[in-house]
């Protein structure tokens, strides 16, 4: 087939169009911005990218044409496939349709640590010859890819709780109909299509419902909200991780890079890795869990995990400069935020300066939902800078102000460069966290670091 992925270059997008072209399908596609790493990677798979949505690229017509998500109705294309009656499907569909028939699907669902737990598992089964496949919204650090279509039955998906495309609302993993299903943790997030909490529980239990009495559920056993969603009904095999649960997992190191795993008070393995933060050993724990619903040994899988590389982004260190360093993160929620600082504040201890700097730009805190619980979540870092996007309601002043250490803000990102610089000292510890780009302030910061501070002229 000639297959045509409109909004081809988001992460999900592409992975779709590798896995597309894996099958044998000519693939074509374009977005409004083509830009790398996507892009390259993109036709480094012999895919066509096209930039922009001139109508234009429908002719001749395509078999099928896959509509992202952040597609909408007024789009050329859009409109040029409704009106032609071309064959038209949201991407999470095209994947249950033509991909995951007949694979046992292996879902990570939650709200925090889909990329990284997914990335884990699917290390996990790699190194134990698994030979799976996967589809990860990020390119994890021991593969070249974000998707493969795998050599086993066994595939891993990054499970997406945001809706499929315009003319499907529905959250993308309920087209996974997953054998093995992860719930990590479950919170109020894209309040850009979920009013409440409520709501995003209702999808996460239409998730729970297709999975079969023979698959498993794995979740921590102290997150009421996934409880609740449980409570409405579970008809599969269900295993917890934590104090009650049958699997625990046990610092050796403060910053959570060595630890112990016990399976019903039995320690049956040990990890010792390159990652930082309890949120990262859950993470891990519950990668070592769903790959022993599928046969491997726990053994095995820590020792997989010792050689695991997280994705890009990930309290990445992206340089040092005269002793400052400085970190990348995706974090863009509050408990992100909260988990990314407690993970680099045991990494550096508890006597170097931590400067937070966050870009809010998540569509949910665009909107302020939860700008009463950043404050708090920064109060691990010793100073604080905020950047002022232009396009919110609010003012990240307020922010500021409920800070309990030293805050400043700025609308123009190289104030907000010069600022920092200025603030930093030999041994800091810089952490950038946005889930954007954020105007390439960290090369643009490495640069301000590596010249000599300005001294104030006496006149």
């Amino acid at each position: 087939m000639h297959i045509h992925i409109l909004g081809i270059c988001g992460t999900f997008m592409g992975s779709l169009a590798i896995l597309a072209r894996a099958k044998g399908h000519k693939v074509t596609g374009s977005d409004a911005n083509v830009y790398p790493p996507m892009s390259t990677l993109l036709e480094n798979q012999g895919i066509e990218l096209i930039e922009g949505y001139d109508p234009k690229q429908l002719e001749p017509a395509p078999d099928m044409v896959i509509i992202g998500n952040a597609m909408t109705r007024g789009n050329p294309c859009v409109e040029a496939v409704l009106e032609k009656g071309l064959p038209y499907t949201s991407g999470p569909q095209w994947l249950h349709d033509y991909i995951l028939p007949e694979r046992w699907v292996l879902a990570v669902a939650g709200t925090h640590g889909k990329t990284t737990t997914a990335g884990m598992l699917a290390w996990v089964l790699e190194d134990c010859g698994y030979k799976p496949g996967f589809l990860i919204g990020g390119v994890p650090g021991n593969f070249q890819v974000s998707a493969q279509l795998g050599e086993s039955p066994f595939f891993v998906i990054e499970a997406d709780e945001y809706d499929s495309a315009f003319f499907d609302k529905r959250s993308k993993f309920v087209h996974y109909s997953p054998r093995t299903l992860i719930l990590n943790n479950l919170e109020f997030d894209h309040a850009d299509i979920f009013d409440d909490l409520a709501a995003i529980q209702k999808q996460f239990h239409h998730l729970v419902r297709i999975v079969p009495g023979t698959g498993k559920i794995i979740m921590p056993d102290n997150d009421m909200n996934l409880k609740q969603t449980i409570g409405m009904g579970c008809w599969s095999e269900q295993e917890f991780t934590g104090e009650t649960g049958d699997w625990q997992a046990k610092k050796l190191s403060n910053d959570s890079s060595h630890f112990e795993v016990f399976h019903k008070g039995e320690r049956v393995g040990e990890v010792c890795w390159g990652l930082s933060g309890e949120h990262n050993m859950q993470n891990g724990l519950m990668a070592i869990v769903a790959a022993h619903h599928v046969g491997v040994l726990p053994a095995d899988a820590c020792e997989a995990l010792d050689k695991f590389i997280n994705a890009r982004r990930r309290l990445e260190l992206r340089g040092e400069v005269n002793q400052v360093s400085v970190y990348d993160d995706f974090a863009h929620h509050p408990t992100a935020i909260l988990a990314t600082l407690e993970a680099l504040r045991s990494k550096v201890g508890g006597t170097a300066r931590i400067i937070a700097v966050l870009e809010p730009r998540s569509n949910t805190m665009k909107m302020g939902i939860s700008k009463d619980d950043i404050a708090p979540a920064l109060g691990r870092a010793d100073e604080v800078f905020l950047f002022q996007p232009p396009n919110i309601q609010w003012l990240v002043s307020d922010i500021a102000e409920h800070c309990v250490q030293p805050a400043r803000w700025s609308t123009d990102l190289d104030t907000l460069v010069d600022m920092i610089a200025k603030e930093a000292q030999a041994g800091d510890h810089i952490l950038i966290m946005s889930n954007g780009g954020f105007g390439g302030i960290h090369e643009k910061l490495l640069t301000k670091l590596a010249q000599p501070k300005d001294t104030d002229r006496q006149y």
